[in-house]
């Protein structure tokens, strides 16, 4: 694998640890730090119908001050290797998002896989989607200008949601920004991969991750696209993609193989790869120039897309 990005040199510092039952169990209860937004933005927590027969679903609402006219949005999920992880934990890219770009950022607080397998991440995505057209007028949302996008494991559950969303044919999608998503189950079995430099998320911890929310199937030939989005054989429709992922990433081979199929199935698809960036390498150094140039690539798709 690559060396690390010159702005990143200090992550190889960071310990090669993975996550299982008890350190897992140990982030779920550590509470988030929603950064200071200030006076221009502003935060409020609403309740949309879960899935049928499931709990609601809570929505962290950001957006610029004073909006009074109906605005683009993005549905944003976050991430956790679907077993940890809440919506402040992304205030760092959410609330600079509304603010640089004028939108709406409504973040999703979903079942995590330690309570709640396959496919409840997903539908209480999709739950989500759905109070948010719903509540269009009073959010002052253009309900045709929805995208949606997420970082790791949320990325792969907003690449599993724009399955979900085209093929139930409800809501239609702007675009979907996918931040080093968590795509493939079927990386947990692959024995040729150089781990040397993972940071952050290791295989270890992908197995670990996968297997509560899929438990047996992990890695078999049942499990179903929504959710793991890599394992849809047919992928056009679906709405024009984003995905940033870089050379040191557990993620980087499916992230680099999704881009590919999404653009040979007629879904454009601008893929930005990072040499030497590890997974979460923007949360550890966020004022990294790498950093924050991967930001910006993002608010300027989201732009485009919106």
């Amino acid at each position: 694998m690559d060396a690390f990005h010159p702005d990143l040199a200090r992550g190889r510092f960071i310990p090669k640890t993975s996550y299982g039952p008890l350190s897992s169990r140990l982030m779920r209860s550590m509470k988030a730090r929603p950064v200071d937004h200030g006076a221009d933005i502003t935060v409020q927590e609403i309740v949309v119908p879960g899935p049928e027969g499931a709990p609601s679903v809570s929505l962290r609402v950001i957006q610029p001050a004073g909006l009074s006219a109906p605005a683009p949005a993005l549905l944003w999920i976050h991430g956790g290797g679907l077993i940890f992880g809440a919506p402040e934990n992304d205030d760092r890219v959410t609330v600079p998002f509304a603010r640089e770009l004028g939108i709406t950022v409504v973040a999703v607080r979903y079942r995590l896989a330690s309570q709640s397998p396959a496919p409840a991440a997903v539908e209480d995505a999709y739950a989500a989607l759905r109070g948010l057209v719903a509540r269009a007028n009073e959010l002052n949302i253009d309900a045709d200008r929805i995208a949606i996008g997420g970082n790791s494991a949320g990325g792969g559950i907003a690449a599993a949601l724009a399955l979900l969303a085209h093929d139930r044919g409800e809501i239609q999608l702007a675009f979907q920004l996918l931040v080093y998503p968590m795509l493939d189950d079927r990386t947990t079995t692959r024995t040729d991969l150089d781990t040397r430099n993972l940071r952050l998320w290791t295989a270890k911890s992908n197995l670990y991750g996968w297997s509560v929310y899929l438990g047996d199937a992990v890695g078999g030939p049942d499990v179903s696209p929504y959710a793991a989005a890599a394992r849809r054989e047919d992928l056009t429709g679906l709405p024009p993609a984003w995905i940033g992922v870089g050379t040191l990433d557990l993620f980087h081979d499916e992230d680099v193989t999704y881009a590919r199929r999404l653009n040979d199935s007629g879904v454009p698809c601008e893929l930005h790869i990072i040499p030497g960036a590890f997974h979460g390498f923007d949360a550890v150094f966020p004022k990294a120039e790498v950093s924050r140039q991967f930001w910006q690539r993002q608010a300027d798709a989201l732009k485009s897309a919106l």
